[in-house]
């Protein structure tokens, strides 16, 4: 339900240009939150934007530290607080597997998905261990890969795997300053990364066949975030796996 009479919760998304993460910041600016929208690009970032009055619009590379932090100093000096941190900015990396893949691509997946990652939500804790009321919620956006891998996309895969690992770090470690951190592995939602690895016409299967995918709407990716950021303190939602109906996950495909 949209909040009209008090301040919606405060909420920095990243890779809030494209994909998941516009979908997820304009969502919140429907619902009431007030946003911080980060990525690279100013001129994507003010698309999703739209001259939304609860919008704050940062450019940001997360793996430049300096970035990170003022991305956060924004926030507050805007809204005095960080209630949610959306840790969406990613990168698929090279199609390579490890005997292929060089060490500067590889370095740059890591440094973009896990690095990156780990700079935004390491602001985002000081910021809610020192703000009153204290604590606030971290969702890490991980990927279905973060459990079964795509043929040769063995940097992408490793971060993935890599996030569950920081998310779970988190959520111990901020267990005594109400900070909760969970995760949402999203498969085949209907962004333009999707079409870059072909699952719209013909994604690599295990077996080396191409095989079209079933996508689902992104809208409904931002809507699953939702329910995870809205949920009460005394809640902590550790997992969420969301695919598209049919896709080849579980079972043999």
């Amino acid at each position: 339900m949209t909040r009209l009479h008090q301040p919606g919760p405060v909420a920095v998304v990243t890779g809030a240009g494209s994909g998941i993460g516009r979908a997820v910041a304009r969502l919140m600016l429907a619902e009431g939150y007030r946003v911080v929208l980060g990525g690279r690009r100013e001129a994507p970032l003010q698309e999703t934007a739209a001259g939304h009055a609860q919008a704050l619009v940062v450019p940001c590379d997360v793996t430049v530290p300096d970035d990170v932090e003022r991305l956060f100093a924004a926030a507050l000096a805007q809204w005095g607080r960080v209630d949610v941190l959306f840790n969406n900015a990613g990168v698929f990396g090279p199609a390579a597997s490890v005997d292929e893949i060089s060490l500067a691509d590889w370095d740059e997946t890591v440094a973009v998905n896990l690095t990156g990652s780990m700079l935004c939500a390491a602001t985002a804790v000081r910021a809610m261990k020192a703000q009153s009321p204290q604590g606030g919620r971290i969702i890490n956006n991980g990927s279905i890969a973060a459990h079964a891998p795509r043929p040769r996309t063995v940097a992408y895969t490793v971060t993935k795997h890599a996030m569950t690992g920081l998310t779970k770090s988190i959520e111990l470690d901020g267990r005594g300053f109400g900070i909760s951190c969970g995760q949402i592995d999203i498969g085949n939602a209907a962004t333009e990364l999707m079409d870059t690895i072909g699952v719209g016409s013909g994604a690599l299967q295990a077996d080396g066949s191409r095989r079209v995918e079933p996508t689902f709407p992104v809208a409904d990716a931002a809507r699953a975030v939702l329910l995870m950021a809205g949920m009460p303190p005394s809640a902590s939602v550790g997992s969420v796996v969301i695919t598209a109906s049919g896709m080849p996950f579980i079972g043999r495909g």
